[in-house]
C-alpha cells in the first residue's frame, strides 16, 4: 500500500490499531493450541475517518505437544488435522502476519502496533506465548496494551457480546461465520472504525 494521505501516528499516541482474533484450542495459551490467527490493519482516509485497509489470515499447525481441548475445537468447529486446512507452522504463520504489520508502523510513523481486541486478554496472552515458544525477537506489538471493543461497545452500545454490539450498531452479522478468526477480525474492525469514527463526530459538534 502507498504512504497513507493522513499518517496515524498522532491520533492513538504512536501506535497503530491492529485488530487480531485468534482461535484456539484452550483457554491455556502455554499448552493449548493456536489454531488460526487473522489480522486487520485500519488506516485514516482522505476524511479522516478510520477505514479497514488490509486483512491476512492464516490457519496454523499445532505447536510440538499442545493439548486439543474437544469443547474447545467442538465451539470453533476446527479440525485441526483435516487436510484442506493448509496450515503453516506457528512461526511461520507469525512471520507472515508481522511483515505487512510492520510495513504498515512504518508508513504511518508510528511507533508499533497495537491489538485490538473483542476481550483481547485471550488474543495477545495466546500470541505472546508464540512469539515465545518461536523465539521471534522483533514483534510489532505492544507487549501488554490494548484496546477493548467490549469495553468500547459497552460505553457506546450497551452491549457486551460481540454479535450484540454488532447488531446494536447496525453491522451485518451471520451466526454461521461467527467463529472463523478473519470474520470476527474484520466485524472487530468494522466496530472500532465506527466508534472511532462517531468519536471524532461528536468532538466537532462539541468544538
Amino acid at each position: 500500500m502507498d504512504t497513507p494521505v493522513i499518517p496515524l501516528d498522532k491520533r492513538f499516541r504512536g501506535f497503530l490499531p491492529v485488530v487480531v482474533d485468534i482461535e484456539t484450542a484452550g483457554f491455556n495459551p502455554k499448552k493449548n493450541a493456536l489454531l488460526e490467527i487473522a489480522a486487520v490493519i485500519v488506516e485514516l482516509n482522505s476524511n479522516s475517518d478510520l477505514e479497514i485497509t488490509e486483512r491476512y489470515t492464516t490457519h496454523v499447525i499445532p505447536f510440538k505437544n499442545a493439548e486439543l481441548d474437544e469443547a474447545a475445537l467442538k465451539f470453533n468447529g476446527i479440525d485441526p488435522h483435516h487436510p484442506f486446512r493448509m496450515a503453516i507452522e506457528e512461526k511461520d504463520a507469525l512471520h507472515m502476519l508481522f511483515k505487512p504489520i510492520k510495513e504498515a508502523v512504518k508508513r504511518n510513523n508510528c511507533t508499533r502496533a497495537i491489538l485490538v481486541g473483542h476481550n483481547p486478554a485471550f488474543d495477545i496472552g495466546f500470541l505472546n506465548a508464540a512469539i515465545q515458544r518461536t523465539q521471534i525477537k522483533r514483534s510489532p506489538f505492544h507487549p501488554f496494551s490494548t484496546f477493548d471493543t467490549a469495553t468500547l461497545g459497552g460505553l457506546v452500545y450497551q452491549q457486551t457480546v460481540l454479535a450484540k454490539i454488532a447488531q446494536t450498531a447496525g453491522l451485518d452479522w451471520d451466526n454461521e461465520k461467527a467463529h472463523s478468526a478473519l470474520y470476527d477480525a474484520e466485524k472487530t474492525a468494522e466496530l472500532f472504525c465506527m466508534i472511532v469514527n462517531r468519536w471524532k463526530q461528536l468532538e466537532s459538534i462539541g468544538s
